[in-house]
């Protein structure tokens, strides 16, 4: 489990969070992540690649559950 702490904004988008979390190595993989469905935002499958993420959210893609504190 990673937990990813939201310091200087209120939200941190999708793909940003992907990257910066290693989870993937580029935007255009975040992207294509997301695109095949493999990502899933507090239980249902989230498809916008730009969802902002916010304080308690829950992501799961792969084997990696990430919280957002």
């Amino acid at each position: 489990m990673i937990k990813f702490k939201l310091e200087d904004s209120e939200y941190i988008e999708l793909i940003k969070l992907l990257k910066v979390t290693n989870i993937c190595g580029s935007g255009g993989e975040a992207k294509h992540v997301v695109d095949e469905g493999e990502v899933k935002r507090n239980g249902e499958i989230e498809s916008r690649k730009r969802a902002k993420l916010r304080t308690g959210d829950k992501i799961e893609v792969f084997d990696q559950i990430i919280i957002i504190e």
